[in-house]
Order: C-alpha cells, then structure tokens, then sequence
C-alpha cells in the first residue's frame, strides 16, 4: 500500500511534464498540426527560413510580452536562433530541436490559429502556450545557442 506521501507524489506531475502535456488545446489542434508539417517541409529543403524569421521577427514585435510570461527570452532566442541558422553561421543544432522550434515560430505567425490573434485578451494566449512547449521540449538546444552568442568571436 503507497503512503499518502507518495500517492501525492505519483499524481503531481513535474513543471517539465506538465510543459510537455499534448493535453493543451493549442498542441491538439489542426493549426499546431500545420505549423509542425511546414516545419518538416522546410526542413526537408523547401526552403522558407528567412521568410519566416522575418514574419515572426514582425509579429514579436507587436506582441504584448505578458502572455510569454518567462519564455519571451526564449522566443527572442528561438528567432535569433533560425536568423544564424538560415545565414549558415550557427549549424550545431539537431534537426529535431529546430523543427521544434520553426514549428513554434509557423504557429505564431498563423493568423488563424487555435484562437486568433484579434481575440481581445485571449488571442495570444494560444501561441504563448505553443512557445511554452517548444521553450521547454527545446530548452538545452537555447540554452547552447546563447551560450555561443556570447562566447563566439565577434562575427561582421
């Protein structure tokens, strides 16, 4: 028989599982769906990743901040990521992490996404949570981005 302690424990999820849940509306949806296909396409060399950087460069910009809560940082990242990628100065990352990651920026810039953007309060709330899980499923491939970024020799 489990002790109370540890029933407790086996029904409480970790932070990282509870990131990663596919339970979340916006990661069931067709437009996550679309956003992760389009990712495969563009990884599969149909190119599309300056066009994409910019768009989701664009949109970023225009974001309110607080629906990110801790993950704007690694929005920032995830887009300074696929600039460096697309230019061919950053290649040490794995093709899973960046489809993960051009998934997440597709997903961001679909206008018509789970809820859309001109949804007053709620619009953004979707994509926040799209780059909550691409931030957590991709959090060391980030972390060794920033990592080279402010070690690499200044680049022109």
């Amino acid at each position: 028989m489990l002790s109370s302690h540890a029933m407790r424990k086996a029904k409480t999820k970790s932070r990282a599982e509870r990131h990663l849940s596919y339970q979340k509306p916006a990661l069931r949806s067709e437009a996550f769906a679309r956003a992760l296909s389009e990712a495969k396409l563009c990884l599969a060399g149909s190119g599309g990743l300056r066009s994409l950087f910019e768009q989701a460069a664009r949109k970023a910009a225009s974001l309110p901040r607080h629906p990110f809560k801790e993950n704007w940082p690694y929005l920032q990242t995830m887009l300074r990521l696929v600039r460096a990628y697309e230019r061919g100065e950053y290649q040490q990352v794995s093709k899973d992490a960046l489809m993960w990651i051009i998934a997440g920026l597709n997903y961001l810039v679909d206008p018509f996404d789970l809820i859309p953007d001109k949804t007053p309060f709620l619009g953004f709330v979707d994509d926040a949570t799209v780059i909550e899980f691409v931030a957590a499923k991709t959090q060391q491939t980030l972390d060794d981005f920033m990592t080279w970024e402010t070690t690499a020799p200044a680049r022109q």
